[in-house]
This record gives C-alpha cells, sequence and structure tokens, in this order.
C-alpha cells in the first residue's frame, strides 16, 4: 500500500563499485550487482542505465501490488457479511495478507541473489495468479479459511514482487535521480491505492445489503452465498487474466536487465542491526505505522455505514476508500517539498500530531465531519513510511540492504495491528476502536523528535 516495501534511500555518498573485466556493475540491495551497460551512441553512459521498457514494467507493478493490497478494504466488508463475522474475525483477512511480508520477505530476498531480479518478479507475478486462482476453490467450498488461504499465497506473490521492485527502480537509471524515480513509482502505487478500491466497491459491494439474509431459509440463504462468493471469484479471475500478460511480458524481457551477482549472504545476521538503538525503534515505528494505516483503511466501510457517521450503503462507502488512498497520493508531492525545506525528523512529528489529532477529532463527532477527518488521515499516512525508512537507515553503510529486509519483515504489523483494533472495536464501538492506530500514531511521533537531528552529526 501507499508504498511499502524495500524503499532505497541513498546517502551523500556515492554507491560502491566494482570492476568485473570492463565492465562496471552497481552493487544491489540484497548483495548482487546491476551491470550497467555500455553507453550508446551519443549517449553519456551513466551508470545504471537501462532500457525504458523495464521503466515501465517495474511503475506498472507499484500500480498493481498497490491496488491488489487495497482491495482488501472492499472484501473484508464483504466476507463480514457472508459469514456473519465479528471486527475482529474480519480482521484476519489483513493478519492472513500481511503475515506474508513477515515470512516471506527475507526468502524472496535470497531468490533475487539466485535468479535475478527479472525472473524473481516473474515468480512475484506467478505467485500473485496462484493466490487469484485460489479463489475459485474458496467460493466452490464456501469456506472462509479458504478465502484467507488464498489471500495469504497472493500476499506471498506481492512480497516478491515488492523486494524486486523497490530496488529496482532505483538502479534503472543515474543515481542522482533515483529519488525522484522512486517518487514518481510510488505515486502510481497511490494510483493504484485509488482506483482499485472503488472499482472493487462497484464490483464486489454492489450487492451487498440487497438482501436480508437472516429472512432467507437455508436454501436460498447457501444459493445466496453461492451467487455472492461467486462475485469475488469473478473479480479476482480477472485480475489472474491481467497478471498473466503482465508475467509474459516481464519474461519475455527478462535478459534485457544485465545483472551480476555476488555470493548470497547468511539472511539471519540482519538480526543483529536491532542491537542498533536508532534502527530498532524505526522498524517498531514501520511496524506501528502499517499496523494504523491498515487498521484505519480496513474499518472506512463500515465506519461510514454507521447511523452516527454518514449511514450511507456499503458501495456507497466503498466509493469513499479512494479518498483516503487518494489523500496519500496527494500528500506524497506535497510532502516531498516540505522534507527538501524542513528536518525529515520534524516533518514526520508534525504529520504524526495530524493523524492523532484527526483520530480524535473524527471518534468524537459526527455526521460528516466525523467521516472527512477519518479519511483525512491519508494525507498524514503519506511521508511516514519512506521518512520513517530513512531516518532509521541512516549510517548503516555496507548494512543497508540487511536493514532493509529487516523494515520489510516489520510490514507484518499490517497482520497485528488490525486484529487489536477489531477486538477493540468488537468490546466497544469502532470509534473507540480508533484509539488503537492512534497510540501507534502517538510512537511515531515520538520517533520523529528521537531522531530529529542526524544519527552522527
Amino acid at each position: 500500500m501507499a508504498g511499502w516495501g524495500l524503499t532505497i534511500v541513498r546517502s551523500g555518498k556515492p554507491p560502491k563499485r566494482r570492476r568485473r573485466g570492463n565492465q562496471k556493475s552497481m552493487t544491489t540491495e540484497f548483495g548482487g550487482t546491476i551491470a550497467a551497460p555500455a553507453a550508446p551512441a551519443g549517449g553519456s553512459g551513466a551508470a545504471g542505465t537501462q532500457p525504458l521498457e523495464l521503466r515501465i514494467f517495474v511503475v506498472a507493478l507499484f500500480f498493481i501490488f498497490g491496488g491488489i493490497t487495497s482491495l482488501n478494504d472492499v472484501i473484508i466488508p464483504k466476507l463480514k457479511s457472508l459469514f456473519t463475522l465479528s471486527y475482529a474475525d474480519a480482521m484476519l483477512v489483513q493478519s492472513a495478507f500481511f503475515a506474508a511480508y513477515f515470512i516471506f520477505s527475507l526468502p524472496a530476498a535470497a531468490v533475487v541473489e539466485r535468479t535475478g531480479y527479472m525472473r524473481t518478479a516473474v515468480i512475484g507475478l506467478g505467485l500473485m495468479m496462484a493466490g487469484c486462482l485460489l479463489f475459485v476453490p474458496a467460493s466452490a467450498s464456501g469456506q472462509f479459511g479458504m478465502f484467507l488461504f488464498a489471500l495469504f499465497v497472493l500476499a506471498a506473490g506481492i512480497t516478491t514482487v515488492q523486494v524486486v521492485a523497490n530496488p529496482l527502480i532505483s538502479r534503472l537509471g543515474a543515481p542522482a535521480t533515483a529519488h525522484s524515480r522512486l517518487t514518481f513509482a510510488q505515486a502510481f502505487n497511490s494510483l493504484g491505492t485509488t482506483i482499485f478500491p472503488y472499482v472493487g466497491s462497484i464490483l464486489i459491494l454492489g450487492s451487498l445489503g440487497h438482501a436480508d439474509a437472516s429472512r432467507l431459509s437455508a436454501a436460498a440463504l447457501a444459493a445466496y452465498h453461492s451467487a455472492e462468493t461467486r462475485v469475488i471469484e469473478h473479480t479476482y479471475l480477472g485480475l489472474a487474466l491481467a497478471l498473466l500478460i503482465v508475467a509474459a511480458l516481464v519474461w519475455l524481457h527478462r535478459d534485457r536487465l544485465r545483472e551480476a551477482r555476488s555470493a548470497p549472504s547468511r539472511m539471519l545476521d540482519a538480526f543483529t542491526l536491532l542491537k542498533e538503538p536508532r534502527f530498532a525503534f524505526g522498524a517498531l515505528c514501520i511496524f506501528l505505522y502499517v499496523g494504523a494505516e491498515v487498521s484505519i483503511g480496513s474499518v472506512i466501510v463500515s465506519y461510514l455505514m454507521q447511523p452516527s457517521v454518514i449511514g450511507v450503503g456499503a458501495e456507497a462507502a466503498g466509493k469513499h476508500v479512494p479518498y483516503y488512498w487518494g489523500g496519500a497520493m496527494l500528500g506524497r508531492f506535497v510532502g516531498a517539498y516540505f522534507l527538501r525545506v524542513f528536518s525529515p525528523g520534524k516533518v514526520l512529528s508534525v504529520v504524526a500530531s495530524g493523524a492523532v489529532l484527526l483520530l480524535l477529532i473524527s471518534a468524537n463527532s459526527g455526521g460528516a465531519c466525523s467521516a472527512w477527518s477519518l479519511l483525512s488521515i491519508g494525507l498524514c499516512n503519506s511521508i511516514m513510511f519512506p521518512t520513517i525508512f530513512s531516518l532509521a537507515s541512516e549510517d548503516l553503510g555496507v548494512r543497508a540492504a540487511e536493514g532493509s529486509g529487516i523494515i520489510c519483515m516489520a510490514i507484518v504489523g499490517g497482520a497485528i495491528i488490525p486484529l487489536i483494533t477489531g477486538h477493540t472495536a468488537d468490546l466497544t464501538s469502532l470509534k473507540a476502536a480508533l484509539a488503537v492506530p492512534a497510540i501507534c500514531y502517538v510512537m511515531i511521533l515520538s520517533f520523529g523528535v528521537y531522531a530529529r537531528r542526524p544519527a552522527h552529526p
């Protein structure tokens, strides 16, 4: 969602280079290297320059995995209604999905070391396609657990694609423009999170609430469940077809990226970085940020449907979700300017304070004020992930790659914090449950204050 993954933050020092024969190469984030192609006739031959179509493919990957991830916000109220789930049980959708980040991040990095970026991207897309196809047996079984398994496999593929996409986009061009390429690619990630929920609301939530399941006979209820689960099935079958096309295109261009890989490193050595207080605090804040962002996105539909808020139907509420993610897209461009002018730690503290304030307003008001204050939190979320990442990773030097892997694992917060939020909502109310993400943002505010100065002035 909104630029998650192994964001690469460059320090003022140029990347180290190694020579193999007469070919230059750049150290990758996973211990391998991407070799720079020879300069074209009349060109400058900047290190890291790669064919334009590779950049297009990577940007497309950002759009796809961002959009598919945001569909969880639409499928949660659908499954909650179909299986008569509590809020906590419905949040298992996010738990199953984001658990994959914890399990597959470092193994995916190891696959990159062995097979290279492009082939690993195809593997990730294949896993995503398999996850989409698993919605067919899930629909046939009518079992909530089968839907969770399909989402877990889908997320394993997305994790693999993210491990590839973020460091790769930073390498596909001159090092001096890496930041602008990352910002541009992450904007397409946000574009995906804005478009997919709107379309998903029409396709998936359109029929939600049109029938009162409590008044149906057993046979009619079974037929209703079958018809409604097929709506989900058909949506993900369409995504599987699109993923097949993208995977085929990436495979056809698998040799366009010239790579030279070094010997794999030991994955578990990365955990020693948690002995560094600044890095450990930053990794915790990534855990809390993703958890808070996902928690809010997951409850938006149910929250807006409440009579005390705006009391709209499921489809209309779902169409408001893009405002949350669209705010993150807009905030990314605005925030990029402020990060150039002010200390990143101070900017992080300000936006975290804004998120806490908006949550307090939403929880203690009603009507449009309650709705739009919650949706506006997307603006505050926009710069949090890359800013926390950069502050945590300062001065890691040659261990920056290991730090990236640990931070990607911390995205598992999206599996745990929403579950806590759901349990809180079941025990109290949705408005009271907003205290959970509010606590997360208070911790992020504290990290911004703690890390407002350089790691080693």
